[in-house]
């Protein structure tokens, strides 16, 4: 697996799985919507720790910044 998230994606994709999870323990999202939200948090955290995103490579997109060659 070749990285293909950058810096600033991982961190929006952290950020966004701190506020969901921060809503689910507020009990803002509840039930089946709160289940949900902490799935997709898991999977932001993982995408994010691991620096790949198996639906980028689908629409051609790499947010990871390119190493110049000399």
């Amino acid at each position: 697996m070749k990285a293909n998230i950058g810096s600033t994606d991982k961190l929006v994709r952290l950020g966004l799985a701190i506020v969901l999870i921060v809503l689910f323990y507020k009990e803002v999202i509840t039930g089946t919507l709160g289940i949900i939200g902490l799935v997709v948090a898991l999977l932001l955290t993982v995408t994010s720790l691991i620096s790949f995103c198996p639906l980028y490579p689908l629409f051609k997109i790499n947010t990871a910044k390119k190493k110049e060659k000399k």
